[in-house]
């Protein structure tokens, strides 16, 4: 597997894995999330994909199809009153493709997103997982990441 950035041509694919990630939730959270569908449309992506404060890494097989990606955000925390001034790396999605999970493809993007904010000199790395997802908290442990905050809900 190869991982570069995401480009126009990868966003059918990268469509087809949103629909991936969001049936986990979905699954976990039918109270949230919609079976079937996707976090973003074809436009959005391209805004996404364009945008350099929005880096998407994906995983590419020998034939450049993408198997996995890794949607990214930089937040800027400047200049607030009691905060320390600080840019961090959040997360915001990791997918591998159903067929292929547990290869080791996440871990090397997870990798490549710890390689990118250390060369950019982020002050972090951050993300949110959903405590449905099990599989996904349990990856991210072992990757070194521990709690940040919590969130906390009461269904009504």
């Amino acid at each position: 597997m190869t991982i570069r950035r995401a480009e126009y041509r990868d966003i059918p694919r990268i469509l087809e894995l949103l629909v991936q990630v969001n049936n986990v939730h979905a699954k976990g959270r039918p109270d949230l999330f919609i079976p079937d569908k996707t976090k973003y449309t074809d436009e959005e992506l391209e805004g996404i994909i364009c945008d350099p404060t929005t880096p998407v890494f994906v995983s590419v097989n020998e034939a450049d199809e993408v198997c996995a990606y890794a949607f990214c955000v930089v937040k800027r925390i400047i200049g607030q009153n009691n905060l320390v001034d600080q840019v961090e790396l959040y997360i915001d999605d990791i997918c591998v493709d159903e067929t292929l999970r547990g290869q080791g493809i996440a871990k090397q993007l997870y990798d490549e997103v710890i390689h990118y904010a250390r060369k950019n000199t982020f002050d972090r790395v951050t993300l949110h997982v959903w405590e449905c997802n099990p599989v996904a908290m349990r990856f991210y442990e072992k990757c070194g990441m521990k709690p940040y905050y919590t969130a906390m809900e009461t269904k009504l």
